[in-house]
Parts: structure tokens; C-alpha cells; sequence
């Protein structure tokens, strides 16, 4: 466990705040939940290759073995930036920076592999043999996620942000009915609501006072 501090106050970083999100509802936003609470105390989840190789797993993409590691997270660093840059300045009504609106549509103009269907003996669909990705062909998937995500004004509706002030995570609200206030009740809703009726209990013994 570790400590950061941003404009005098202190985040103790636990294990579960580094833990990767891949709940965010899109392939970009799961990109830009690889930073933790922002903008008020930001926590890195994507470091180093180790977490990279991690989160590509756990959005279920495959990296070519030849592929250099290092750069590729260079780059994702930054594409994540301009992500972020253009999905919370949605969320705010502003627009976005120039550099970071070109840096999606030319990392969009790459041709993501087309799908490839193998059948096996029995007439049914096998797995195809998976070489991975180029860097070039992940950042270009990535950035046509959130691409066409907000240049769907149905499926850009639902895009919100984490009511909780301390994770403000951006995420896709696939909820039918109320739109949901927070990324995860499981995580954010729970400790919202801990958090209301702890200060009830607080605020019924103070009037109880003499």
C-alpha cells in the first residue's frame, strides 16, 4: 500500500483502488479506467508491460509476440489521454482539445484485420489461429471504439460518469430504466450508501444531545 499526493491531500492506494476495470462498458472506456479517480487524486492501473499484457487480456485482445511491449504502452498512454480528453469533455459540454481529435482519426484510419472464419472436420466453427495484433491494429480498434461510440447520439446518451467524487469513472450505461448513478454498485454504490447512513447515525446522535 502506497500514498499520493495532489494539492496537499493524501490517497492511500490500496490494492483494490490499482485493481484494472474492465467493467466501463466499451474497449475505450475500459482503456481510460485504467486511471483511477480522476481528476481529483489520479492513479495509474496500466504502469507498466506486466498490467498492459493484464488489461489486453482482460479486454480479450492478443498482441503479435514481435511486438515492442514498450512502445506499444508509450502509445496507449497517449491515445488514452486523448480518450479521456474527448469522452469527459462530452460529459462537460466542451469540446476537446485539436491535437487529441486528430490523433483518434489517425489512428482510425488503420484497417483493423478483418474476421476470418475456419471450419473444422465436422462442419462446425473452429478457432482460428490468432498471430495477434499489430500495435497499429489495437490502437486503430480502440480508437474507432469510442469513436463510433460517441458519434452514436442512441448509445452516447447513456455515457455517464461515476457520481462517486472520488472515481468519477466514465462508463456506458447499458441499465433498461433509471440510469444508473454510479460505475458498480458492488463497488462505488455500496460504500455511497455505507457513507449516507453513517452520517444519519452521526447526525441522529448529535441532535440527541443534551
Amino acid at each position: 500500500m502506497t500514498e499520493a499526493a495532489q494539492d496537499g491531500r493524501r490517497t492511500r492506494i490500496t490494492t483494490r483502488l490499482r485493481e484494472l476495470r474492465f467493467d466501463a462498458g466499451s474497449l475505450s472506456l475500459n482503456l481510460i479506467a485504467t486511471v483511477g479517480r480522476r481528476p481529483s487524486t489520479p492513479i495509474e492501473r496500466m504502469g507498466d508491460i506486466e498490467r498492459l499484457r493484464s488489461w489486453c487480456e482482460g479486454v480479450g485482445l492478443t498482441v503479435h509476440p514481435e511486438e515492442d511491449m514498450g512502445r506499444l504502452l508509450t502509445a496507449l498512454h497517449e491515445l488514452r489521454a486523448c480518450a479521456y480528453d474527448v469522452a469527459a469533455g462530452y460529459l462537460r459540454g466542451q469540446a476537446p482539445r485539436r491535437e487529441s481529435v486528430r490523433l483518434l482519426n489517425r489512428l482510425a484510419r488503420v484497417n483493423p484485420p478483418a474476421p476470418r472464419l475456419e471450419v473444422g472436420g465436422d462442419g462446425l466453427p473452429a478457432t482460428a489461429g490468432d498471430a495477434g495484433l499489430s500495435a497499429p491494429a489495437l490502437l486503430s480498434l480502440i480508437a474507432r471504439d469510442l469513436i463510433t461510440l460517441l458519434s452514436d447520439p442512441a448509445r452516447r446518451q447513456h455515457v455517464r460518469t461515476c457520481d462517486a467524487e472520488l472515481c468519477r469513472m466514465i462508463y456506458l450505461d447499458a441499465a433498461q430504466g433509471r440510469p444508473r448513478r454510479w460505475c458498480s454498485m458492488q463497488r462505488c454504490g455500496n460504500s455511497a450508501k455505507a457513507a449516507r447512513h453513517r452520517r444519519h447515525r452521526e447526525e441522529t446522535a448529535a441532535s440527541a444531545l443534551p
